[in-house]
């Protein structure tokens, strides 16, 4: 059913009167009647009976005109509630996190210190689309390639966090395979990164005993700073170490990196926040890598 049939129809009804209802709505009355027999057509029911000067609705025409009387209103304050909306949506950044979760909160806490009026909106999901900003890595193809404006790509290497304790702490790289004895911290092989590391170690020949599995850098480092097990320590996604009893150490062999991908969007209704974010975003990765 068209909605100016609608309102054409609730109009008469409300009258009473063709010939009131067309001067009501500046529209020739026959012109009128023509859009009234059409929606009774559509409908296959008389909505109005002729009761001598005046129509009258029939029951079909007072069901119509009821549910009419809470229908238009509701219909009529949409557009008021979509720039509402607009308003409200031009201060969200829609993130899809899916690589560097600490470090994109970090920068949220941080950029919102001198933008307190904006909104995030998180997500963790490859399949998710329509965000304003994706961070991702290598083996990830978010599903809103089309929609891209612009893309920054950096190299992320992979360090091993050793005990300061240990001899491993006294060495200036390390070969993987000269830990495969060890214990590792690790995040789950489910997780993008886990598996990652799991791929690492089969290079150099060997599968890792894991002793504990986690995405706290903060519980990894202070497992690690008891003498327990060794960990690989993404050198962008989780910082610097602020255990005084955990050091870094380079991997010499075999090469441990990764891409860390940062993309900015086009999404509908635009965030007027989005690119400053993002440029945000991509001046900390630089100022933290370069």
């Amino acid at each position: 059913m068209e909605l100016h049939k609608l309102r054409y129809f609730y109009t008469v009804a409300k009258l009473q009167h063709m010939t009131k209802a067309a001067e009501y709505l500046s529209l020739a009355q026959p012109a009128l009647s023509q859009a009234i027999k059409s929606l009774e057509k559509e409908l296959d029911v008389p909505l109005f009976f002729k009761k001598g000067r005046n129509i009258v609705l029939t029951a079909y025409g007072e069901f119509l005109f009821h549910r009419l009387e809470s229908l238009l209103p509701e219909i009529d304050s949409i557009p008021i509630e979509i720039a509402k909306l607009k308003g409200e949506e031009t201060k969200t950044v829609r993130l899809n996190i899916l690589a560097a979760s600490a470090f994109v909160i970090d920068s949220i806490v941080e950029f919102r210190r001198n933008n307190p009026d904006v909104v995030f909106d998180y997500e963790q999901s490859e399949q998710k689309s329509g965000c304003n900003i994706v961070i991702y890595t290598n083996g990830l193809v978010p599903t809103n390639s089309e929609s891209e404006l612009s893309r920054y790509i950096k190299k992320e290497n992979i360090y091993l966090a050793v005990p300061k304790s240990s001899d491993y702490a006294k060495m200036t790289s390390v070969n993987l395979s000269d830990v495969k004895e060890e214990g590792f911290i690790m995040l789950s092989s489910a997780r993008l990164f886990g598996a990652l590391c799991n791929e690492f170690c089969k290079e150099a020949g060997f599968y890792p005993k894991i002793l504990f599995e986690s995405d706290s850098r903060t519980a990894v480092q202070n497992i690690i700073s008891t003498g327990t097990g060794v960990a690989f320590w993404p050198e962008h996604s989780w910082g610097d170490i602020n255990n005084e009893n955990v050091t870094l150490l380079p991997i010499s062999a075999p090469a441990c990196s990764r891409d860390l991908i940062i993309e900015l969007h086009s999404t509908l209704p635009e965030s007027s926040y989005a690119q400053s974010f993002y440029d945000f975003l991509i001046s900390r990765v630089k100022s933290t890598l370069d």
